[in-house]
């Protein structure tokens, strides 16, 4: 069995959770962390940035599939090469932190090139759709990538989000965008939504709720001291979703 099959598998289930390293985390020493956590926690899937020794060492150190993101796609190319069990065009929050916004535009352009340059490639393809794009333009580009055959698709707003309130009221907050761009694109196309951005431990349950079969968590895990608070942290969200799966999936399981 291939290790993205137990990724499908999961999103099949509608339980597939994803732990993010962080698109922009060079520090091996902390992806080390965030891999192992993702591991013992019995996550779906873990993220990691598009840099050969980070993709290396996440494969020596887990048997779960690799997600490997960027919107560069000589690197996402390379890490088809270097053996990413999937790639993804995405994440964008760390590259809002700098001012960048992408465009529909912009990602159907990365898409293609990166579909040109990998071939005959079999790999998953994730991408992310822009959380700061209006609706309309959102539902297009995923109808755009259902037609190219991408394997499934990543929502996200945190980012166009400022938190007004403390503790789960603002957590609610910084999750709502994201959760809320579930809700429209799940409606509207058949592939796979995975549901990131802003996520904790007390809003996962809801990108469930909203129709995700994924959901994708980085901040709330990646930047937390020490391993063992990793992998406590992913281990309470693995045990959500899987409280959440629908309970015809359990039961046909």
């Amino acid at each position: 069995m291939k290790r993205i099959d137990l990724f499908k598998k999961h999103l099949a289930e509608k339980r597939a959770v994803k732990i993010i390293a962080g698109i922009d985390n060079f520090d091996i020493e902390n992806v080390k962390n965030v891999v192992t956590a993702a591991e013992q926690a019995g996550a779906s899937a873990v993220d990691v940035s598009a840099k050969e020794e980070i993709i290396e060492m996440a494969k020596a150190n887990t048997t779960l599939p690799v997600f490997v993101s960027s919107i560069v796609p000589e690197d996402l190319a390379m890490a088809v090469k270097a053996g990413a069990d999937a790639i993804e065009i995405g994440n964008f929050d760390a590259l809002y932190k700098k001012g960048m916004r992408m465009s529909a535009i912009e990602i159907l352009d990365i898409v293609n090139e990166t579909l040109r340059l990998i071939g005959k490639s079999k790999v998953f393809i994730c991408v992310t759709v822009p959380g700061h794009i209006e609706i309309g333009e959102q539902i297009a580009l995923a109808k755009a990538l259902e037609e190219l055959n991408i394997d499934l698709i990543q929502t996200e707003g945190a980012a166009t989000v400022e938190a007004q309130s403390n503790g789960a009221r603002g957590l609610l907050e910084t999750a709502q965008v994201s959760i809320a761009n579930t809700i429209e694109l799940a409606r509207n196309v058949e592939i796979p939504v995975m549901t990131a951005s802003g996520l904790t431990p007390t809003t996962v349950a809801l990108a469930f709720a909203a129709g995700a079969s994924a959901v994708g968590v980085g901040s709330c895990i990646n930047k937390l001291r020490s391993e063992i608070e990793m992998i406590a942290t992913a281990s309470s969200i693995v045990e959500c979703a899987k409280r959440f799966a629908p309970e015809k999936e359990t039961v046909n399981a």
